[in-house]
């Protein structure tokens, strides 16, 4: 596919081409907030000549300021193809650090082609909850668009007010990220809505176990799956009835994509949807080496073991974050809750719990409910945190959390 072909599709029926551009190729920013001003916006730079910066509206000055150190770079500097690596998509991961994962009109048909052959559909019709400027979110749209299927943008506050879309026949795909999920399962009318849909992705953080035996209670078509801004969103995935039938895993690998493990088990992904390169630097790889730590069984699910840069070191033992995060939103007690580690004179790292301001945490109450979690790995504290770093995503920084807790005099 030419990326005018994409930037044709991208087009609304009925709708003449229209196209963004700038002197000599430079950088093309879309930063929409709204998903109906987003969209032509973005089908405009996407014709143009340049490369298109994908951009968070509520980016802080530390994450804009990284954001024009990019789009700044003089395109004279190297030579820029406009027809690889065009796209550039934020991502920070759990480090903070943004950086631009290089995309093009062909990662994307991979991703695309790969996600439908992997569900056993012609055609995706989408619910959009999650912001375009998000891979999870922009793919959710491709994907339609690329299978002529029907994208509805949706705001996630009218959902929770009672206001849902109506679903006409057809296959229908949702995201959501675990917190959206919790929130839905507890309207009965929601769970209703839910039921509706083919498929149901939830990613963008880790499902503790009590709430996917709730959603599977619900009898909703859930997919656990793994996927990177790097690797144009899912990679593996879970179809519903496995799930259903008790798989917890991140599912098996989509068409378009090898999943592997290194020598230290580090997941490791090949294809044709994995990205160029960091912007402004261009790869010939198709191979991604992550940050993720994982372990593939028998069947070839990919089972995730958490993120590698974010193990904490207490007393000498490891604590991965995911294990105890999930016992601690086991308890009830939590309305989110993330662990860190921060340095300790006795331990080297102490583990910490932070939650969002404005909760009452009785520690001892938390402990009499982790009582099954090894002692080493139960949090020394208790933080909350007025300015919880969580975005729409589900995603957490949790450099911003180390950050935020160590000028933080909030402990329980």
């Amino acid at each position: 596919m030419e990326r005018a072909e994409l930037a044709r599709r991208l087009q609304p029926a009925g709708v003449r081409q229209r196209s963004v551009d700038a002197p000599e190729g430079k950088p093309i920013l879309v930063s929409e907030p709204d998903p109906v001003r987003f969209m032509p916006a973005f089908a405009a730079a996407a014709a143009g000549r340049g490369p298109v910066f994908l951009a968070d509206p509520a980016w802080s000055t530390a994450e804009r300021a990284a954001l024009y150190e990019a789009t700044q770079f003089q395109i004279s500097n190297f030579k820029f193809s406009p027809e690889c690596g065009w796209l550039c998509i934020p991502t920070g991961g759990s480090s903070g650090r943004i950086r631009f994962a290089r995309h093009d009109q062909d990662t994307v048909a991979a991703a695309v082609d790969g996600f439908a052959r992997h569900f056993g559909v012609s055609r995706v019709n989408a619910v959009g909850l999650l912001p375009l400027h998000h891979v999870s979110g922009l793919m959710a749209w491709m994907r339609c668009v690329l299978t002529d299927g029907e994208y509805r943008p949706w705001s996630w506050d009218a959902l929770l007010a009672g206001k849902r879309p109506a679903l006409e026949p057809g296959d229908w795909f949702l995201s959501l990220v675990p917190t959206q999920l919790q929130r839905l399962l507890g309207s009965p009318a929601a769970v209703e809505w839910l039921r509706r849909f083919r498929v149901i992705s939830v990613g963008g953080g880790p499902v503790w176990a009590e709430l996917a035996d709730a959603a599977a209670q619900a009898r909703l078509p859930i997919s656990l799956g793994y996927g990177l801004t790097e690797t144009m969103a899912m990679v593996a995935a879970q179809r519903p009835e496995e799930f259903a039938g008790g798989d917890r895993s991140a599912g098996r690998p989509m068409p378009h994509a090898r999943i592997s493990l290194d020598a230290e088990g580090a997941v490791t992904v090949t294809g044709e949807s994995v990205f160029r390169g960091y912007w402004p630097a261009e790869s010939g790889s198709r191979t991604l080496v992550t940050s993720d730590a994982g372990r593939l069984d028998d069947s070839g699910r990919l089972w995730l073991l958490g993120r590698r840069d974010a193990v904490i070191i207490t007393g000498g033992k490891k604590v991965q974050p995911e294990e105890v995060e999930a016992a601690l939103q086991a308890t009830g007690l939590f309305a989110d809750v993330a662990v860190v580690g921060v340095p300790d004179p006795e331990w080297g790292e102490a583990v910490v719990a932070c939650h969002p301001g404005g909760m009452a945490i009785d520690p001892a109450a938390v402990a009499g409910r982790i009582a099954g979690l090894a002692g080493f790995k139960r949090p020394k504290r208790y933080v909350a945190l007025a300015d919880w770093p969580r975005n729409a995503q589900g995603k957490l920084n949790r450099a911003a959390l180390r950050a935020a807790v160590l000028t933080s005099p909030s402990a329980g």
